[in-house]
């Protein structure tokens, strides 16, 4: 977590000077430790003062974990930690593996040709929120939304803040629920930017029409292509995919388009 020095000086202020029992979320500090507050408040203001840093990174975990990236080898350390705890719990739940693999640049194919534009933390997001596409595959089907946002929401990832957590959440929602809301609780979508709403949303859509045409199964996506031909939103199949051509990959494609105000089409040609 990232702070600005001035911020980090108003919260410091505000601890050192208020009843600890009054702090919001206080049930989360243990009570042995709630009493030293004020005094480690008052200390990390002088610490700033003294140092004036230009930002103020909070470790999201603690001493101990630092003590352990210190130990790890240098290739293991460049991994970004949000894509190495997506893949690791993918590979817990035994999701398949040739599918994430293939999956990851797809939806971002599909969001660039309905003009949703990402910055470079937001492709990231994405390729996290695709890791974990296929979390709640062995759920029932009626429930398989609920239980990914909950294990999403509720995972213990790092690299991430609040906003971009709910996005990886709504967007896995949306891939099993369709583009609802009404059973969504309105504190996660709270939490999500408007910005980060629309992408969860798109890539929701997006996956819905990737795991229909492939079935989860490797190999099929890179030989499939999204893009745009006049105001259509053309889903290009190849000619061994022609059956899947049906009302419900429709349906599907005509909601992703929609999103970028496009008509829908779906053709079948080899991809030269």
């Amino acid at each position: 977590m990232r702070s600005r020095p001035d911020e980090a000086l108003d919260f410091c202020r505000m601890v050192a000077r208020r009843d600890a029992e009054s702090l919001d979320s206080i049930e989360a500090v243990s009570k042995s430790r709630r009493l030293l507050l004020p005094y480690g408040a008052i200390v990390l203001e002088q610490v700033i003062r003294a140092m004036k840093p230009s930002m103020i990174i909070l470790s999201a975990l603690g001493v101990r974990e630092g003590l352990l990236y210190d130990l790890l080898d240098t290739e293991t350390q460049q991994l970004d930690p949000l894509i190495a705890a997506a893949d690791e719990l993918a590979c817990c739940v035994r999701a398949r593996p040739a599918m994430r693999a293939n999956l990851v640049p797809g939806p971002g194919q599909a969001l660039a040709a309905i003009g949703i534009e990402e910055t470079p933390d937001e492709v990231r997001l994405r390729t996290a929120a695709c890791l974990l596409a296929d979390l709640g595959w062995r759920g029932h089907p009626d429930y398989r939304g609920e239980q990914s946002l909950n294990m999403i929401a509720h995972g213990s990832f790092v690299g991430i803040d609040h906003p971009g957590r709910a996005y990886l959440a709504l967007a896995n929602y949306y891939r099993h629920e369709g583009l609802v809301d009404e059973h969504i609780s309105s504190r996660i979508r709270e939490l999500a930017t408007t910005r980060l709403l629309e992408r969860a949303r798109a890539l929701g859509a997006a996956l819905r029409v990737a795991y229909l045409v492939s079935g989860a199964m490797s190999g099929v996506i890179p030989r499939t292509r999204m893009e745009v031909r006049g105001d259509q939103l053309t889903l290009v199949l190849p000619p061994d995919r022609a059956m899947l051509a049906g009302s419900r990959l429709q349906r599907r494609v005509a909601q992703l388009a929609k999103l970028g105000a496009m008509k829908p089409a779906i053709v079948v040609e080899e991809l030269t």
